[in-house]
């Protein structure tokens, strides 16, 4: 379900399976946050664990963990003022108008569960993007959000024509073609970036599920975007 990146007295950084259901699934089974807890506790490492961020279940990758109260509040804080840089990639066969840019909007539900971005901006989740040609008619999607809404990345990318692979509520119409190959959604938590307490610290996390994650291109255009908070970002609006 998770691999441990890192821990320190006050947190923890786990990277997360894909199709993992952060909370109890009842019967379905025993979900990431209670995993990490029982593991950490039996090994003698933690007396309270406090979830500071989630992810979707069929997205992979980082996710912190405060190891008190008092971490917690201060993690609470930084997530609050957008002080925690999140990086993530996504993979979709379609191209966009342009390969890099800013998708701004409110969100309101919508059917089944799903969301969707609306043209006002009151209280818009904000994304910019690069996108990169990795062939077999695909593209990477570097993604930095500026927001925490559900589903943000999701429906970004659904709003500009480019649905996540294998996302099971905003890419309605599949391939057959790569239908066989659709072992996950392509959607991954890469990197984090924050000062905690004075220190900074940077954690990437390349993901290690997904055929389409695993090929020759993608590793090749991820050797050249290690430290993806040093690109040119497009300017927020």
């Amino acid at each position: 379900m998770f691999k441990i990146i890192t821990q320190t007295n006050d947190f923890v950084i786990v990277s997360k399976n894909a199709n993992v259901n952060f909370h109890d699934e009842g019967d379905h089974g025993t979900g990431l946050f209670s995993q990490v807890k029982n593991h950490l506790l039996l090994q003698h490492d933690i007396n309270e664990l406090y979830p500071v961020h989630r992810l979707d279940k069929m997205t992979s990758g980082l996710l912190i963990f405060a190891k008190s109260k008092s971490s917690a509040k201060i993690f609470g804080e930084l997530f609050h003022h957008h002080q925690v840089e999140k990086y993530y990639l996504a993979i979709s066969d379609k191209k966009p108008a342009k390969k890099q840019g800013l998708i701004k909007g409110d969100m309101a539900k919508s059917r089944r569960g799903m969301f969707k971005l609306l043209r006002t901006t009151d209280n818009p989740a904000i994304t910019q993007f690069f996108s990169h040609n990795i062939g077999n008619k695909q593209r990477l999607y570097l993604l930095k959000p500026h927001s925490g809404k559900t589903h943000q990345l999701r429906v970004a990318l659904s709003s500009i024509g480019a649905p996540i692979l294998g996302d099971p509520l905003y890419e309605t119409k599949l391939n057959d073609e790569q239908s066989t190959i659709k072992d996950r959604g392509y959607l991954h938590a890469y990197a984090l970036r924050f000062v905690f307490l004075e220190k900074e610290y940077e954690f990437i996390t390349p993901p290690s599920e997904g055929a389409y994650y695993l090929s020759e291109e993608v590793k090749v255009k991820l050797a050249e975007i290690t430290k993806p908070w040093l690109l040119k970002w497009p300017k927020l609006k």
